[in-house]
């Protein structure tokens, strides 16, 4: 995730000496504004949807203007949300590292790079895909910026799950760039993002809860036991494996990919109820091994994609 250099959380650091900021610093500051590492997860999710949506190869031009506009549209909600949140992110140990609280963007050149970036991106795929993408686009940087960062983020530990339909969005985007439509085989990958976002950033969130207690944050570790916290991820996970079985008697799926998400689903269900029993236990500390599921998690959704678009080839 986000590296931290050891120094006191909430200490801002100020540019260099003269107000300086190195050209090649401060483009690297605008390309972490974006937080790429996340985006990566977010294509991983569209571009295989795009060969379901079109049973083989789509437009490689269409792919790369989708993953473009997509790349704009997650990077200006992002900036966004560390234009918003630069008050919390200077407090917690796992953020304090990002431009607007090392002074190597000003909020000033935060707040204006987000809101070009949602300008430029909606343009971008209502020109060069559809307007219905654009709309779902845009609606997704709505819902991250206003939904869940404003409103949801500080107010509710449920912030994670009802915030993360923001997450969902390029499901249906990918889907309906290639079709300009919309169909139940993307309503059900939708879910299955869903019903992932939660048990994903529950275990990593139980690891950085004195950040979150420290802001206030009321995410779900924070005001519940890890006993709690682990019943619901294994709740959401056992919901998230059914829905991704959907897609084969439906009729949109074959084989190889009932394969995939019986074996990878089978053993996220096997780290999730670990996860509860070490917490029902009482472990804690590095032995709960709570970002096993985590780090898990990415590999669960890059592989189940994966074979989402692989199936269409084997059918």
């Amino acid at each position: 995730m986000t590296a931290v250099e050891s120094r006191p959380a909430g200490v801002v650091l100020t540019p260099s000496p003269g107000g300086h900021r190195p050209f090649g610093a401060r483009v690297k500051a605008f390309v972490a504004l974006t937080k790429p590492r996340i985006i990566e997860l977010l294509l991983i999710t569209t571009v295989p949807v795009m060969f379901l949506a079109a049973q083989g190869v789509p437009d490689l031009g269409l792919v790369i203007a989708t993953c473009v506009g997509g790349y704009l549209s997650a990077g200006g909600a992002n900036a966004l949300n560390m234009y918003i949140d630069r008050d919390i992110d200077a407090l917690m140990d796992r953020t304090s590292q990002r431009p607007l609280v090392t002074g190597m963007v000003s909020p000033r050149e935060g707040l204006v790079f987000g809101l070009v970036l949602a300008v430029v991106s909606t343009l971008w795929f209502g020109l060069l895909v559809n307007w219905l993408s654009a709309a779902l686009a845009l609606g997704a940087l709505l819902f991250y910026v206003v939904v869940y960062t404003m409103l949801l983020k500080r107010r509710t530990a449920q912030n994670i799950v009802w915030g993360g339909i923001a997450g969902c969005m390029p499901v249906l985007i990918g889907w309906s760039a290639v079709t300009n439509s919309m169909s139940w085989a993307a309503v059900i990958l939708f879910l299955v993002i869903f019903f992932w976002t939660p048990p994903h950033y529950w275990p990593l969130s139980m690891k950085v809860k004195e950040d979150y207690a420290r802001v206030g944050v009321p995410m779900l570790p924070v005001v519940a036991s890890n006993k709690v916290v682990a019943r619901q991820i294994v709740i959401y996970s056992w919901v998230m494996v059914a829905v991704s079985l959907l897609l084969t008697p439906l009729g949109y799926t074959g084989w190889f990919y009932t394969a995939v998400a019986l074996a990878t689903g089978g053993w996220w269900l096997w780290e999730a109820h670990a996860l509860q029993s070490r917490a029902k236990a009482g472990v804690t500390g590095g032995k709960l091994k709570e970002m096993r599921l985590f780090h898990w998690s990415i590999t669960y959704v890059s592989l189940l994609f994966v074979a989402v678009a692989v199936d269409p080839f084997l059918r």
